[in-house]
C-alpha cells in the first residue's frame, strides 16, 4: 500500500523495534518525516538511522517533562505535528496469575504505560493539532481490549481504556479536524510474543496451536500487516474515519472456528 504522506511530520512512540518500528519505516517510505522515539535511546537511534531524514529522540512516556520537551523540540525543529502514533506498551511475562494475585506494583506500570502514556502523549499532541486544526492519532490497542484474555488483568483492563479513550478524543477533537483513531492488533510476531510463544524457548511454546486455532488464518499477524492498518488511517485521502477501532487479528474475534 502507498499512499502521499510528503510534508507530513509524524511522531511513533515505542519506534525501536516491532510494531512501532514497522510503522514508522512504513510512514517514512510514504514521504513523512517521521520522529522516532523510544524509551531505549541506543536503538531507536540506530532504528532512525535505517530511514533517511528521519530523526529520534528517547521519550519515556510515563514522564510528562520528556513528552512536552519532545514534542516542543519537533515542532520547534518542523514547525508542526500531523500524526501521532501511541504505540509504546508493555505486559508482563513473569506475572500471568489471577487478579487475586497480582503484585500491584505491576498493576501499575502496565497501565502508567499502556494507559496513561496514551493519555500524556495525545495530551500534548492534541495541543498542538487544535491550534493546526488538523492531525491525526492512532492509538495502538489490542483484542485484548476487546475482548478479555485470562491472567492479564492490568493489560486488558488498559487496553480497554485505550478503546474508549480513543472514542472520547474523537468525539472532543474532531470537531477540531482531528481524527483519532485506534487498532486493535491479535497475536503478532515480535520479539515479545517469541519469547512468550513463537521462539524454541517460548514460555508458553507448548499452548501456542491451541491460541492459533482460534484464528482463522491460523498464523500470527506480521508487523508489517500492522504497519499497513496504520498507514491506512494516516491516508490523507481517508478523511471521514473517526473514533474507530480497527481489528487487525487475522479473524480471531469474528467468531468461535472451533467445533463443538
Amino acid at each position: 500500500m502507498k499512499c502521499d504522506l510528503a510534508g507530513k511530520v509524524s511522531l511513533v512512540t515505542g519506534a525501536a523495534r516491532g510494531i512501532g518500528q514497522a510503522i514508522a519505516d512504513r510512514f517514512a517510505s510514504n514521504g513523512s518525516q517521521v520522529v522516532y522515539t523510544d524509551i531505549d535511546e541506543q536503538e531507536v537511534l540506530q532504528t532512525a538511522a535505517r530511514s533517511p531524514g528521519a530523526c529520534a529522540f528517547r521519550l519515556d512516556v510515563t514522564r510528562e517533562d520528556d513528552i512536552n520537551r519532545v514534542v516542543d523540540e519537533v515542532v520547534r525543529r518542523f514547525g508542526r505535528l500531523d500524526i501521532v502514533v501511541n504505540n509504546a506498551g508493555v505486559n508482563t511475562l513473569a506475572h500471568r496469575v489471577p487478579i487475586d494475585e497480582f503484585p500491584r506494583a505491576e498493576w501499575d506500570r502496565i497501565v502508567g504505560v499502556d494507559l496513561t502514556g496514551v493519555f500524556e502523549v495525545s495530551r500534548a499532541a492534541a495541543r498542538i493539532m487544535r491550534a493546526q486544526r488538523s492531525g491525526r492519532i492512532i492509538n495502538i490497542a489490542s483484542i485484548a481490549g476487546l475482548v478479555p484474555l485470562r491472567l492479564q488483568c492490568p493489560f486488558i483492563a488498559a487496553k480497554a481504556g485505550v478503546v474508549n479513550l480513543t472514542r472520547g478524543m474523537a468525539l472532543e477533537l474532531g470537531p477540531h479536524g482531528i481524527l483519532v483513531n485506534g487498532i486493535a492488533p491479535g497475536s503478532t510476531l515480535t520479539e515479545g510474543t517469541r519469547q512468550l510463544f513463537y521462539g524454541p524457548e517460548g514460555t508458553f511454546r507448548d499452548s501456542v496451536q491451541r491460541m492459533l486455532d482460534h484464528v482463522p488464518l491460523g498464523r500470527p499477524g506480521t508487523t508489517e500487516e500492522i504497519a499497513v492498518a496504520a498507514l491506512f488511517l494516516a491516508d490523507p485521502e481517508n478523511s471521514y474515519m473517526n473514533g474507530h477501532i480497527l481489528t487487525v487479528d487475522g479473524g480471531w474475534t469474528a467468531g468461535y472456528t472451533r467445533d463443538f
